[in-house]
């Protein structure tokens, strides 16, 4: 926006979004209580620097509990009552970016064997969080998570120093899976249900991190010629790491960054897992935003062209909640659309990076501070 030369707001028209007329955003109503209940107890979103509020949010949410669409064009036609539609336009590109990720399920044992050998950890005591409050003068400034020592706060060990020992026999493992590479892929999404020999199934969600950055191992591949570039997905990932087990490590401690998890129940199998904005994801309809730009809650229209395998052969056109966040989720226009749960949504979630346009759709009293 002005000011900051990255991007700005374009005020549009319903008419000027690409596939509005024919989507349905009634699975969104479940998400907006959902997120009005939990502002209701006392909470608040942290403004991104756009600087849209919680106060900017509740009349929107408050609005829709008294709407009980019965139909598509009753939603969209709440929509087009409580907000207005803005372009995000990025300075550096002619439209943004998404991608996607999905909640896997993994195979698991409550207690190490020879098989089950690779843990999911808790959040260690050790690790605290690091704000402008303590940040030492030497740290990098994305770091928002430190090794407490006696002598001060210290970067906390990466993927390989904890991959080779660093937490063990402090009681942290919450369950051991049979595949590295199953680990990774959950650190990547940031959940995963856990499904145990005797048929239980658990969830995890993310509680916190090492607070290295992401790299993805991805573009690592592609410059090391493994890969070509227009093969790139999950799928690809996988099937060369499967191919190359003596280069797991190598290519897997590229990516630095390390997730701890937190337990959670499975109290329903039809929603996602609880994510960043403290309420259950909702297959198709949730997106991951950067945190420092957007503020959770906030609805947005996402038209990517050629983005066909998700709706049939139609090209992408959703209204969407801003629900999560994700170290790779950078830039005004850039999203991570939430698929689902298990191989299915994987298969989904694996084959998009899609060029794709942002829209926001901000409520009508705080669109008047962006016009």
């Amino acid at each position: 926006m002005s000011g900051e030369g990255s991007y700005r707001l374009k005020p549009v028209s319903f008419d000027d979004l690409p596939g509005w007329h024919s989507d349905d955003p009634t699975s969104l109503w479940a998400a907006m209580t959902d997120c009005r209940n939990y502002l209701q107890s006392v909470k608040t979103y942290k403004a991104g620097r756009l600087g849209l509020t919680t106060g900017d949010l509740m009349p929107l949410l408050e609005a829709a509990e008294k709407v009980v669409p019965v139909g598509p064009q009753d939603a969209r036609d709440f929509f087009e009552r409580e907000t207005q539609p803005f372009l995000i336009e990025p300075a550096n590109s002619k439209s943004g970016l998404v991608t996607a990720f999905y909640e896997p399920e993994v195979a698991v044992s409550d207690r190490p064997d020879s098989a089950f050998r690779h843990p999911f950890y808790r959040r260690p005591l050790d690790l605290v969080d690091v704000d402008e409050t303590n940040r030492p003068t030497a740290f990098d400034p994305s770091y928002a998570f430190a090794l407490q020592t006696d002598e001060g706060l210290k970067p906390y060990p990466d993927r390989r120093e904890i991959d080779l020992g660093w937490l063990e026999s402090r009681g942290l493992e919450i369950a051991w899976a049979r595949s590295k590479v199953d680990v990774f892929f959950a650190h990547v999404q940031g959940a995963a249900r856990l499904r145990y020999p005797d048929g239980r199934l658990r969830r995890i969600t993310y509680a916190a991190k090492a607070g290295h950055p992401f790299s993805g191992i991805g573009r690592l591949l592609i410059d090391l010629g493994e890969i070509a570039e227009a093969s790139i997905s999950m799928q690809s990932i996988r099937t060369w790491l499967a191919a190359h087990p003596d280069r797991i490590d190598e290519i897997l401690w590229h990516n630095r960054s390390y997730i701890f998890f937190r337990e959670a129940e499975v109290d329903d199998l039809s929603r996602g897992p609880i994510a960043a904005a403290k309420v259950p994801l909702i297959a198709g309809r949730s997106l991951a935003v950067d945190r420092q730009i957007h503020t959770f809650g906030f609805p947005f229209f996402i038209h990517a062209s050629g983005l066909t395998h998700m709706d049939g052969g139609r090209d992408f056109a959703r209204t969407m909640l801003a629900l999560d966040t994700g170290s790779a989720i950078v830039g005004p226009a850039r999203g991570d659309i939430f698929t689902g749960s298990g191989d299915e949504a994987g298969e989904l979630a694996g084959a998009v990076r899609n060029a794709a346009d942002f829209y926001i759709l901000i409520p009508k009293q705080a669109a008047e501070r962006f016009v």
